[in-house]
């Protein structure tokens, strides 16, 4: 939590970020994605040191890593989530898998770590669609992922636990199914209908390859759950890489403009989720360098945008 002080001709006011702060700690500190139980405890004692944060979201840790780290968590303020994106993009694991087979293993393997981290005292999950089939198998894959979302959030709602679906892109790098928000409204419409405990998750970084804003983000308003915030990266050749570069990084998309942009629209639409960075450190980067940058830029776009509301 923070709050930030602003002054217009005479008047003052000294406001709240309404919303909660999360990072991805296995993005800023990428050695934490594979469990390096030093790496874990740094990022975790780092993150829940600085009041900035609220919440971490992690991928499933090793039973060493969290066991290292689970007594600091407790002692901590920080909120846990579950990132389980790595099982579909690192792992393979397809819960639109065209193949019944393994659209099965998908699902299983969501379910597994969906028991972990319950046990673990986590009840917020989130993962992504598997990768595009393209045009002529898309909406069969999609008919395939409406299905493995009912039977993954209808589990964990027997757990208490809520489902949250983020959007990729299609066409540059990670060419994940879904996609355009509208898409996700669809399949989300569908979920709601049956199950209350599932949401989208919308990240600024990868606007730029969906040719989206924040301003898309009003068809959304009943559905959005989480919202990450970063960068995409613009390569020599022009092509664009979701590599989650920290802020003003060479070739780095998104700024204090975008993000200013991002809190207006949540604003106006109600959003009552957290915010989160999704930042990664480049080579020759210390992981905390991409976190702090990150946080200027959260506290002058908020900044930014109280001055325009004086």
């Amino acid at each position: 939590m923070f709050s930030v002080y602003v002054e217009k001709e005479g008047l003052r006011i000294n406001a709240v970020f309404p919303w909660k702060v999360s990072i991805v700690g296995f993005m800023a500190n990428p050695p934490v994605l594979k469990s390096d139980v030093e790496a874990v405890k740094e990022t975790i004692e780092v993150i829940a040191n600085d009041p900035f944060f609220d919440v971490i979201e992690l991928n499933i840790l090793s039973d060493n890593a969290w066991n290292a780290a689970k007594n600091f968590l407790k002692a901590s303020k920080l909120e846990v989530a579950s990132g389980l994106q790595p099982l579909v993009l690192a792992q393979g694991y397809n819960p639109s898998a065209l193949r019944e087979d393994d659209r099965r293993r998908g699902v299983e393997a969501i379910k597994k770590a969906i028991d972990t981290s319950i046990a673990r005292g986590i009840k917020r999950v989130a993962f992504c669609s598997g990768p595009d089939p393209g045009p002529s198998n898309r909406e069969a894959a999609k008919d395939a992922l409406v299905k493995s979302l009912k039977e993954i959030t209808g589990y964990a709602a027997k757990l208490g636990v809520y489902v949250i679906l983020e959007t990729f892109d299609r066409e540059w790098d990670k060419k994940q199914l879904i996609g355009k928000i509208e898409e996700a409204v669809e399949i989300a419409e569908t979920i709601r209908g049956e199950y209350s405990n599932f949401g989208l998750l919308w990240d600024l970084s990868h606007a730029p390859m969906l040719d989206e804003t924040p301003q898309d983000l009003r068809k959304a308003a009943n559905y959005l759950a989480h919202i990450h915030i970063g960068c995409a990266k613009k390569m020599p050749d022009g092509s664009l890489k979701d590599w989650h570069p920290g802020f003003y990084r060479p070739g780095a998309i998104n700024g204090v403009d975008e993000v200013k942009e991002l809190i207006a629209v949540l604003r106006e639409i109600g959003y009552k989720g957290a915010i989160g960075f999704e930042v990664k450190p480049e080579e020759g980067q210390v992981w905390q360098e991409v976190v702090h940058a990150a946080k200027g830029v959260l506290y002058t776009a908020y900044a930014k945008y109280l001055v325009e509301q004086l």
